[in-house]
């Protein structure tokens, strides 16, 4: 016997609506953008719910929401709408009024879906997934849930180390959504057709026996008496030891977003964002995001120029943003910008690149990206102030490599420079940090001696270090608060002392309690959990916004979770892991052999430099043999040329 599809459920719009009016934005919860989806409910045999734990402003942007959006709404048998957090001002009005979390495009109630995905990006964003949870009636602990409630499944980094979150999930999906996201239906499609056989367990059952979708129930954590863990095994017949990462290969077969929906409300981001390549092996020690989407793997020309071209036709934006962890390290990124900026010469479109490697920006590709007439401030990363640090971090970089970067910046007419550094970083000292201000007075110094103009500007944007997951300093101490609050205090005295140049510079930073906390989360294990859960209920929201974040609830609820267990807030956060202690994410297969990670994490703490293995020949760290992949990267022989008819403009886009 079959399972009956999920009745269709009313929307809340009616009851949401006067609520509107004492909101503010109230725009972001309406719905109804330009390429939004809405299919009929009985279209569709699986029904997912697209979450991002943070305002419509800060999710709507989000590449992998777009991607997956469109990837699962053209299976045809599948469907997908958005719901992001709501402001406490609406919380407080919808709790009042017993309305529950809604979607974006039918303003259905979200516990009668069949998924809620949750691409969970940052670490304090759990909170959030778990107001989410409770707004939407779902319960919070996975194991008290029934069949009338969604799977809650996580993506995005912070899938890499679910296990602070693991009591509030059914599901994590490690690394690229595209085909998981295509599996995971099907497997519930398939289970739902043949009756839901074993109910809620019968389907997790499934998805765990494959390797790729990781169900932390299935799993059980035992701890030493050291309080360090002893090991984690499943509980169940047919769940595997490890669960490995998905790799998405060919990207040009997946040319998402092709339509990515044009927002109503403002967001952080109002562009069309066409991703170049995926993946990144320059090794910095400290990057999740480049150890975790190894390898690199690169679109062509043709792909890159069908994307943009249908992008614009299909939103009417007029910026385009080339987006990868180093766009400028694509092997063919002076063609894609000299192209891109021929085919919308006069159009009004310009280009723009994320923080971009310092020893990877030239004169050829500063000339291209400003031909659209429109330049933001130049945005680089050196990380570290020293060339000492900097070869800790493996970052590569020399500071004659800095100052080609922003002399050719300045010779094609930029007149800012913003340079991204880390505090807190293994080995560092003050030295270190007075290495950033002198950098950045010789920014200046050549920004004025090559413009021959005094208005040049360079901000120094400082954020804390914070030790991650599946990353050669997995096993670092985090430095506290109070030594990166220290830290930055050095830096701003030297600037403020530079005179002839301290105006020029602007030193912006966070102070180190953040940093702490989001440490705890990003290499805590399941006992964490405890604490997220106690924050929430003490009235922790949107703590990755500095004007919600409570640092002392933190520690306080830390305290009363953790030391009964044998553990505290030091424990998890500035304690030096030795090579074989047990880690709370070993058992997920990121594809980076432990060993190797082990000795970059001592390479780094001897300051001795690693070449990027697309230039210099592999240095075996596990990832191509071990999930079966390899590097893909040009040159592709293809153009984006001949041109094209320009976009057709929207009515009403000049006024």
């Amino acid at each position: 016997m079959s399972e009956q599809p999920r009745p269709e459920p009313a929307g809340l719009f009616d009851e949401l609506s006067p609520l509107l009016a004492q909101v503010v934005t109230p725009v972001q919860y309406v719905g109804g953008e330009i390429n939004a989806r809405l299919r009929p409910w009985g279209d569709s045999q699986v029904h997912w719910v697209l979450m991002y734990p943070d305002t419509y402003g800060v999710g709507q942007p989000n590449q992998g929401l777009a991607i997956l959006y469109e990837v699962i709404n053209e299976l045809g048998w599948a469907s997908a709408e958005r719901s992001f957090s709501v402001w406490p001002d609406l919380e407080a009005l919808m709790r009042a009024h017993g309305l529950p979390q809604f979607t974006l495009e039918s303003h259905r109630p979200v516990r009668a879906y069949d998924v809620l995905g949750v691409g969970l990006s940052t670490e304090l964003g759990c909170t959030n997934l778990l107001n989410a949870l409770d707004l939407a009636g779902v319960p919070l602990h996975s194991d008290e849930r029934t069949m009338d409630d969604p799977l809650v499944l996580i993506g995005g980094h912070c899938a890499f180390n679910p296990e602070p979150v693991a009591d509030f999930i059914d599901v994590a999906v490690l690394g690229d959504g595209e085909e998981a996201s295509v599996e995971l239906s099907r497997i519930v499609r398939d289970w739902r057709l043949a009756g839901c056989p074993g109910g809620r367990d019968g389907v997790l059952e499934v998805l765990a026996a494959t390797g790729g979708f990781y169900v932390p129930r299935f799993y059980d954590v035992e701890y030493g008496d050291d309080g360090a863990i002893a090991r984690i095994s499943p509980n169940r017949d047919g769940v595997p030891a490890e669960v490995e990462r998905w790799v998405l290969t060919d990207l040009d077969a997946w040319p998402y977003p092709k339509e990515p929906i044009v927002p109503l409300a403002e967001t952080v981001h109002e562009r069309y964002s066409a991703e170049i390549f995926r993946g990144c092996t320059r090794g910095c020690r400290f990057c999740q995001a480049g150890m975790i989407t190894r390898p690199v793997r690169e679109r062509s020309l043709a792909a890159i120029g069908a994307m943009v071209d249908h992008g614009l036709r299909a939103t009417g934006l007029e910026e385009v943003g080339l987006l990868s962890l180093s766009s400028a390290d694509h092997t063919e990124i002076t063609e894609i910008a000299h192209q891109l900026a021929d085919r919308y010469e006069g159009d009004n479109v310009s280009l723009s690149i994320p923080s971009t490697r310092v020893d990877a920006f030239t004169v050829d590709l500063a000339r291209e990206l400003s031909r659209g007439g429109r330049r933001s401030g130049l945005t680089i990363a050196p990380e570290a102030g020293s060339e000492r640090l900097r070869a800790v971090i493996n970052k590569n970089v020399s500071e004659d490599d800095l100052m080609a970067t922003v002399s050719a910046a300045f010779g094609q007419g930029w007149r800012s420079v913003k340079m991204y550094f880390m505090c807190g970083l293994p080995t560092e000292t003050d030295e270190d940090m007075l290495a950033i201000a002198r950098l950045a007075h010789r920014v200046v110094e050549t920004g004025r001696r090559i413009t021959g103009r005094r208005d040049i500007a360079c901000t120094v944007s400082i954020g804390g270090f914070v030790p991650k997951a599946h990353t050669p300093f997995q096993w670092a101490p985090q430095a506290g608060p109070e030594l990166v609050d220290h830290r930055i205090g050095v830096l701003r005295e030297a600037v403020r002392a530079d005179r002839g140049f301290h105006r020029a510079i602007t030193v912006r930073w966070s102070d180190g309690a953040p940093g702490q906390i989001e440490g705890l989360l990003a290499r805590g294990d399941r006992r964490v959990g405890r604490v997220i859960e106690a924050v929430w209920l003490d009235g922790g929201r949107f703590d990755g916004w500095r004007e919600h974040y409570d640092h002392q609830r933190w520690v306080d609820c830390a305290a009363i979770e953790l030391e009964p267990l044998g553990v505290d807030l030091d424990w998890y956060t500035t304690r030096e892991r030795d090579e074989l202690e047990v880690l709370p994410w070993d058992h997920l297969d990121a594809g980076l052999d432990r060993g190797w990670l082990w000795q970059e994490y001592l390479a780094g703490r001897a300051a001795r430099q690693l070449a990027d293995c697309r230039w210099d020949g592999c240095e075996d760290c596990g990832v191509c043999p071990r999930l079966g992949v390899d590097i893909e990267m040009g040159p592709s022989g293809t153009t984006l040329l001949p041109l094209e008819p320009p976009p057709p403009r929207r009515a009403g886009a000049d006024a």
